[in-house]
């Protein structure tokens, strides 16, 4: 996808001109005291992509900041979902408190701090355990798995349940344990992660991920598989082509349909689903069902409706999904 340009952040007390005169003419939008975008930029950004300048702003009016929780994490390219409502930032004292949308959170662990974006942030692993905690669990799932690939490029393995377990905080223990045993870099997307938590809960078998399949003399990846029934299974990428025009638009379907034929040929059924398929869970139930598949279990109704507890109104942000080998075909 196309990124849209950050916008240019005018700062108050960086400028030798009248901020606040532009602002009564309406020309630029107010992030926060002092710090100023042009409307139509603002207007024109993804919530995740304001919730950034957001933790910019905070970055250029506020003094040493570290940031965690989803402000470090949008300045480490992980999941955001829809726009955060605060910007969070590190204490060095156990004490918390806020002013307006910053919370400054204390502590009494030792904190790992790295550096993202050229500002100050909480290690990948740190950021991991903190929204690990606080997240509804596929949404967790969907960060945990971001920072393991992230941290598999750097030859590290992510231990989220140790690490968590070893900090004072007891907050969220059980769910770090539930994340440590699904957690896995496999699964190269948030729609993948996120994805992989329905589907248990649905009460369907674990597929294997990322499976390599050869046929016609070209060669394939699916983001699922289910090898007993020969079913592959999809989650779509959430936009990744629009931005790029109509024509990279459909040549990327024409990709995808050749791609999909050449599997359907040799494979069993084969299940297509988007984001809003996945978070609201009967059409992907149905998706499954229509591909073949079979619950083997019952349904984990409570753990189901935790996904309405994050936005649906719009894609999260995290790395764009793989083009798969072969979709060229």
């Amino acid at each position: 996808m196309t990124a849209i340009p950050t916008p240019a952040l005018l700062v108050s007390r960086e400028q030798a001109f009248d901020v606040a005169r532009l602002d009564r003419d309406g020309r630029l939008h107010r992030i926060r005291p002092g710090a100023y975008v042009e409307r139509e930029a603002w207007r024109a950004l993804r919530p995740w992509e304001r919730y950034r300048l957001r933790v910019f702003a905070v970055a250029r009016t506020w003094k040493s900041p570290v940031f965690c929780l989803e402000s470090a994490a949008v300045l480490q390219g992980l999941p955001i979902f829809g726009e955060p409502t605060h910007v969070h930032l590190l204490s060095t004292g156990g004490r918390s408190w806020s002013e307006g949308d910053v919370i400054v959170h204390g502590h009494v662990d030792e904190k790992e701090v790295a550096y993202a974006a050229g500002m100050r942030v909480t290690a990948l692993a740190e950021t991991a355990v903190d929204l690990a905690r606080v997240l509804t669990p596929a949404y967790a799932l969907a960060v945990v798995d971001a920072v393991a690939r992230m941290l598999r490029g750097r030859g590290e393995v992510l231990d989220i349940s140790a690490r968590g377990r070893a900090q004072a905080n007891r907050r969220g223990v059980r769910q770090l344990d539930w994340l440590q045993e699904r957690a896995t870099p496999l699964s190269e997307s948030v729609g993948e992660s996120v994805s992989r938590a329905v589907i248990e809960w649905l009460g369907y078998e674990t597929p294997t991920l990322q499976q390599v399949f050869t046929h016609e003399g070209v060669t394939d990846r699916s983001d699922f598989y289910w090898r007993r029934l020969r079913i592959i299974g999809e989650s779509d990428g959430y936009g990744k082509y629009d931005a790029d025009g109509p024509e990279a638009m459909k040549a990327h379907f024409v990709r995808e349909k050749k791609r999909e034929d050449r599997l359907r040929r040799h494979e069993g059924g084969f299940a297509r689903w988007d984001w809003d398929d996945t978070v609201r869970f009967e059409p992907l139930d149905a998706k499954l069902r229509a591909a073949g598949l079979s619950p083997a279990r019952g349904r984990q109704s409570l753990m189901l409706r935790t996904l309405a507890r994050h936005p649906r109104s719009h894609p999260p942000r995290g790395k764009a999904e793989s083009t798969k080998p072969g979709a060229s075909g």
